[in-house]
């Protein structure tokens, strides 16, 4: 197996265990508030990240204030807000609902660029925004049936969509070099500090225990985040990050897998024309820069044959 496509094969099955986080926040929604439950999984990741900073002997990052800042907005953003908004989402539409606007992460994230960052954008990216925002629609406008589809419930997912993509636009401001294992690692911890204080307020001592949302927190933390990491990074090493980031398109099709197998949810003409929306716009975005890489490395190989 070469090193290449054990780095898909890594990639790939990262993807499908971030898909697995729709039908863990759909179970969880029926059994815990959003901020508790959020709080839950950051308590049980942070000390298995410590552990792997110290088996690894990774070295904490040297911060000044205004880094701090910026990964106390990260967390608050990409960790807390975007589980929670899913957690919130969830308890009013379908998995399938969630995974179509999931889908979208990559293009939202060039779309809030645009907007926040003032990049211009070229006719491709154009593209893909619309059509993503066209698979969105099908799903927001389809017939409504009841609890299972709710445009609300659409909004607050998208709402955590958005969240991510500002977590990966903020990320670029921080002036400190952090290793993806000490940034995960603050990522949950910081993320337990700011969610802790809202869950607070939502009591959860006084909800019913529910042992499906909990053992649902316990593999989110558990699997999706920490084993996660450990595959994506592992796979991200093996290619490059244009290649990387066309697995991403993996995580709405599993999501959609999932619910549909696990959850009994029906897939519907509307989803699967919004997920077919979602990765072609992806693919769009991404495939002509692998190309353009590829060009770029064989062109340095043939000169150094040369040289």
């Amino acid at each position: 197996m070469s090193e290449k496509f054990r780095g898909y094969l890594y990639l790939s099955l990262a993807m499908i265990l971030v898909g697995s986080t729709v039908i863990a926040s759909k179970i969880i929604a029926t059994g815990l508030p959003p901020f508790s439950a959020t709080a839950l999984r950051f308590a049980i990741a942070f000390p298995l990240f410590l552990l792997l900073m110290q088996l690894t002997k990774a070295t904490w990052p040297k911060l000044e204030r205004r880094d701090w800042l910026i990964l106390i907005a990260q967390a608050g953003a990409g960790s807390v807000g975007y589980t929670t908004l899913l957690i919130a989402g969830l308890s009013l539409t379908s998995a399938t609902d969630a995974a179509v606007v999931i889908g979208t992460l990559p293009v939202a994230s060039a779309a809030i660029a645009i907007l926040l960052l003032g990049e211009r954008p070229d006719r491709r990216l154009l593209a893909a925004i619309a059509l993503a925002a066209f698979g969105v629609l099908t799903i927001v406008f389809k017939p409504g049936d009841g609890a299972a589809h709710s445009p609300l419930g659409i909004a607050l997912i998208f709402g955590a969509v958005v969240c991510e993509s500002l977590f990966i636009l903020i990320n670029k401001r921080v002036k400190a070099e952090i290793t993806p294992l000490a940034l995960s690692t603050l990522m949950a911890g910081l993320g337990f500090a700011v969610a802790l204080v809202p869950a607070l307020f939502e009591a959860p001592w006084n909800t019913p225990l529910e042992m499906n949302a909990i053992g649902a927190v316990l593999y989110y933390a558990l699997i999706p985040t920490v084993a996660g990491f450990l595959l994506w990074y592992a796979g991200a090493a093996r290619v490059s990050g244009t290649e990387a980031s066309v697995f991403t398109a993996l995580a709405p099709v599993s999501a959609v897998a999932f619910a549909f197998l696990l959850l009994g949810e029906p897939v519907g003409t509307y989803q699967i024309a919004g997920i077919g929306c979602v990765l072609v716009a992806v693919l769009g975005l991404s495939l002509p820069q692998i190309r353009a890489s590829r060009k770029t490395a064989s062109a340095i190989a043939h000169r150094a044959r040369k040289a």
